[in-house]
């Protein structure tokens, strides 16, 4: 039993191939090393003609001033407001006023038909800047590869804020926390228990299923 553990263990970990996550340092299995920054959206449609030529030169700036690779994700979750139609549902019936209870059921009814017509998605935005062992030269034990990653991907990740602010577009660099959630998400699909995981990170976060 404890070797079939032990093997589910490191199938796991081979094919998610995280090895660990150090500050806002993602190592992995193939001995390179990354930085994830997220990006804030923006609305694109609502711009005016004049606000979009813009965002796409100066998206096609940054793209043309990069010196180094980068990869960009796209995750896209069908949002569920399940728990918003419920306070929505407490609202009607704790209100004493007859015409605000209409509205609100009105309202309720419109969020319920557009969610069952279209599939709401929440989508997040994501940088992705690496590091590979070859840059840092062969030979380097753990720690020190770590140190040189870091300080690398700290210089990436400056150079990639400096440009998106120009475009002004907000981004944050994830910490360990945000990637454990991140990570946690993507292989689970669900947000339970995330805190707790993230409290104690040492493993990648997949869930058994039997």
């Amino acid at each position: 039993m404890k070797k079939t553990a032990q093997k589910i263990r490191t199938t796991t970990q081979k094919f998610i191939e995280i090895q660990d996550i150090i500050d806002n340092v993602v190592l992995l299995s193939s001995g390179n090393a990354c930085l994830i920054i997220e990006v804030e959206a923006t609305n694109f449609a609502l711009l005016s003609k004049e606000e979009q030529d813009s965002k796409v030169l100066s998206y096609s700036s940054l793209l043309n001033s990069l010196s180094f690779p980068i990869q960009i994700v796209v995750l896209s979750k069908k949002v569920d407001i399940s728990s918003y139609l419920k306070l929505l549902d407490d609202e009607i019936t704790e209100s004493q006023n007859p015409l605000l209870k209409s509205h609100i059921k009105q309202y309720r009814d419109f969020i319920q038909e557009l969610v069952t017509i279209n599939t709401v998605l929440d989508k997040k935005f994501y940088i992705v800047c690496s590091h590979s062992s070859l840059e840092a030269g062969l030979g380097q034990d753990q720690g020190s590869f770590f140190k040189t990653a870091k300080a690398r991907l700290s210089i990436k990740g400056e150079s990639i804020h400096s440009q998106l602010g120009r475009i002004g577009l907000q981004a944050k660099t994830l910490g360990k926390e945000d990637l454990v959630r991140l990570f946690y998400e993507i292989y689970n699909g669900e947000y339970e228990h995330i805190n707790q995981a993230a409290g104690n990170f040492e493993f990648p976060i997949v869930k058994k299923t039997t």
